[in-house]
């Protein structure tokens, strides 16, 4: 049997090598190289376009459960992230190109797997299909899924941060060091004193931004990335609070706490890049030049790409999908990746693995698979297919959605531990179900 699988990203690939394991003949098609979209820039599948961090690592944190809950799967993206990986303090960081090789040659050399390149403008009806066309899907096949789901789509919009030359930050102005002394010197800190702070920040608030696409307007900035010139609209100080906070750092040169500080994570295995953390924009190219080269460290940087911002689409999932990922009125069609509502790299990889488990299952006319709520795939999904969800929202991994823990535990680090070892406990108990 033949299953469909549109679109090479985290989730594509994930329900690709999901089915291919089980046995079936899948064609994946993707329409790299022919077309990228405009924030695609490699011809690699599964590529990182906003950050090179995957969130953190811990167990014990929602973003490390999801991760390890992942890795039972034998999740080729947890495969290709522990081989690729970067020093970034508690977090996983990967060498994104790296990243996107390994998942590329998993995926090609798979001899269940076809790749078929090029654009598709239908979905055939008929036949077993995992839809993971991302959030940028446009043209025909947006309005053919349009058809399909016989609803209205829902936007946001969504920004990536520059990167910059290792060799050109100044560091006579920055040191390497992590909050807390978590994960050794995995950062460059770019502290700035109060004057050289409100300096940026004027600036920054009245910086020239890039007009935004016909098909862009009228779309609403999604909070867990929102661009750093939105950010500082709210505040002179809203920045010190978010990706400019200076708590647990000390700056070596006064030995005290800078007023602000800027982390750069490092981009790439070789540490000839860094990202800058939190630094999604939609300023113009010249004026981020001029902008953020008001940041000591950084008034000589070379940029090797300049932040972007773009329209992201999803699906009102709740109204449409079922646990399993498959449509309410059509269940062999299944949905995945940013294109469902879930929001981030390993929360969009994690859906194509369920849609991919669950296509199989379909076809071998069994029931789907649907995660214990209390493990963080199912709490995800259960949100994205919460009927009772009004004003649906992308969500990424936290201990929000999961159920609490019966009797309360007070401390938070106690709790995170034992919601994490309830979910790791079930997979323990249910390991052969989830890799049959």
């Amino acid at each position: 049997m033949t299953v469909n699988v549109i679109g090479a990203g985290l989730a594509g690939c994930e329900a690709a090598m999901q089915l291919a394991r089980r046995g079936f003949s899948v064609r994946l098609y993707e329409q790299k190289p022919l077309r990228r979209s405009p924030a695609h820039h490699s011809n690699l599948f599964a590529e990182l376009v906003c950050s090179n961090s995957l969130k953190a690592e811990r167990v014990e944190s929602a973003a490390g459960l999801l991760k390890e809950e992942m890795r039972r799967f034998g999740s080729v993206c947890m495969q290709a992230a522990d081989i690729s990986r970067v020093a970034a303090g508690g977090a996983l960081a990967v060498d994104r190109e790296q990243f996107s090789r390994i998942i590329t040659e998993a995926v090609r050399n798979s001899d269940n797997i076809t790749v078929i390149g090029g654009e598709i403008g239908h979905i055939n009806r008929d036949e077993t299909t995992v839809v993971c066309t991302g959030p940028l899907t446009d043209g025909q096949l947006l309005s053919d899924i349009g058809r399909l789901c016989g609803t209205e789509f829902c936007s946001f919009f969504d920004a990536a941060a520059p990167i910059v030359s290792a060799d050109s930050i100044d560091m006579e102005h920055a040191f390497f060091a992590s909050r807390y002394e978590r994960g050794g010197d995995d950062y460059i800190n770019c502290p700035m004193n109060k004057a050289e702070y409100e300096a940026f920040y004027d600036a920054l608030v009245t910086a020239e931004r890039a007009p935004m696409h016909q098909f862009e307007q009228g779309g609403r900035v999604y909070e867990g990335c929102m661009p750093i010139e939105v950010m500082a609209t709210r505040g002179a100080d809203t920045m010190r609070f978010g990706p400019l906070k200076p708590v647990g750092l000390r700056d070596p040169r006064t030995g005290h706490r800078p007023w602000a500080n800027v982390q750069l994570r490092r981009e790439n295995a070789s540490g000839t890049m860094y990202n800058l953390v939190g630094f999604q924009t939609n300023l113009k190219f010249g004026e981020q030049k001029r902008v953020f080269g008001m940041i000591p460290a950084l008034r000589n940087a070379e940029f090797y790409r300049y932040g972007v911002m773009h329209r992201n689409t999803f699906i009102n999932s709740p109204r449409l999908l079922e646990p399993s990922l498959c449509l309410k009125n059509k269940q062999n069609i299944f949905f995945a990746g940013q294109l469902t509502g879930v929001e981030g790299y390993m929360e969009s990889a994690a859906s194509g693995i369920i849609a991919g488990v669950n296509a199989a299952r379909f076809l071998n006319r069994r029931a789907p698979l649907i995660m214990p709520e209390f493990t963080m795939m199912g709490a995800l999904i259960g949100y994205i297919t919460d009927v009772s969800v009004r004003d649906f929202q992308p969500m990424g991994a936290n201990f929000g959605v999961l159920p609490p823990i019966e009797p309360h535990i007070r401390d938070k680090k106690e709790r995170y531990a034992a919601l994490s070892r309830r979910s790791l406990e079930w997979f323990d108990q249910n390991a052969e179900g989830v890799n049959e």
